[in-house]
């Protein structure tokens, strides 16, 4: 589908203020200021991809114009043939050169390059959802290994069979938000338990909640808004859990949020980690609060976790994982529990980028 007139316009109109960067750049008073400078290459880089297809496309037009010309003016067979067939292959080209414009064009999202915070939860289930749940953090610690990007557990809460029933840890690394948001929502285990001696099926759930950092400038908290207790950390970690007060519980005031960091041996650490995921539900409160039908908030997110919502169902007899948001199917389970999860995450993307295409440029 041809592009719209205002789509074009749009275009034309990038294409100018990146030769308008070029010119600016070029004069002495801007080179001379390095700081103006940076602003306006940062400027021009992130419209450079943009403007290379958008010429590339500006020359793949001219060329069917002459082919198109060539077919209704040549007498000779042989010329036609080949001006039919170059005409078909330009043809193809402009499709896809259409399709990339109009991904480059969508909105980016503000928070795709940085790093995340994930919550995992054990849902409906029991000690199986428990288990499911270590599965889901070990795919992504998996994941992100094979990224080189940083995995850090904030918080944790183990069940009694090696399960959690949460953990709520941070991913550092470029890009990791624009990957690993499509991650949200309800996940669906279709297993039989090795507790499960009749060899039965269970179904069981957990949820994964992923919030983009926020930083201080974004999200501004006073420390009057912020109760603060400090506790005994419970569960493993020797004498010093024991004799020494270091987990912390941070209630924010006006909106009832609470945060218990425990991991850490050092109070400052865990009160450090416990800010950090307060700023980060307190940013996805305000994002929800803007625009309610956007599903990027924690609360969208993981929904009641019962059986019936999913987003996702990884079904072992069958070896077989299902998206339900793009209704489509994968056959590799275990090495998609490995971490190998990109084929999903493209897909799911994909999928996104569709939909916003067809309502926004279509």
């Amino acid at each position: 589908m041809a592009l719209k007139p205002e789509v074009l316009q749009k275009l034309e109109a990038v294409s100018d203020r990146y030769e308008e960067l070029n010119n600016l750049m070029a004069q002495s008073a801007i080179a001379a200021d390095p700081h103006r400078l940076q602003e306006l290459a940062k400027e021009q880089s992130n419209m450079a991809e943009l403007v290379t297809v958008h010429r590339a496309y500006a020359a793949t037009l001219k060329q069917a114009s002459e082919a198109r010309l060539l077919l209704d003016e040549s007498a000779d067979d042989e010329f036609r043939d080949m001006a039919k067939e170059e005409l078909e292959e330009l043809t193809r080209r402009q499709d896809l050169q259409e399709e990339g414009l109009k991904r480059l064009l969508l909105p980016r999202d503000p928070n795709d390059e940085k790093d995340v915070i994930v919550e995992v939860r054990a849902g409906t289930g029991g000690d199986e959802a428990g288990l499911f749940a270590a599965d889901l953090f070990r795919m992504y610690t998996r994941y992100a290994e094979a990224k080189r990007w940083q995995v850090e557990v904030i918080s944790s809460s183990e069940s009694g069979i090696g399960g959690f029933k949460e953990i709520i840890f941070e991913v550092d690394g470029r890009g990791a938000y624009s990957r690993l948001k499509y991650e949200s929502g309800v996940h669906r285990v279709q297993r039989v338990p090795l507790t499960e001696a009749s060899g039965r099926i269970h179904t069981s759930t957990a949820t994964v909640a992923v919030l983009p950092v926020a930083d201080e400038l974004e999200v501004a908290v006073s420390p009057d808004e912020i109760r603060v207790d400090i506790f005994h950390a419970g569960g493993a970690g020797g004498q010093n859990v024991n004799k020494v007060a270091t987990a912390v519980r941070l209630t924010h005031i006006p909106t009832g949020l609470v945060v218990v960091c425990q991991d850490e041996r050092s109070q400052l650490k865990n009160r450090t980690k416990a800010m950090s995921v307060l700023r980060a539900r307190l940013k996805a409160a305000q994002q929800e609060q803007q625009d309610r039908e956007i599903s990027e908030t924690r609360r969208a997110q993981v929904g009641t976790a019962e059986r019936s919502e999913k987003s996702r169902t990884y079904n072992f007899p069958q070896n077989r994982i299902t998206d339900h948001r793009i209704d489509q199917s994968f056959h590799n389970l275990p090495e998609i529990l490995d971490g190998a999860i990109d084929s999903l995450i493209d897909a799911v993307a994909t999928h996104e980028e569709a939909r916003s295409l067809e309502a926004q440029l279509v």
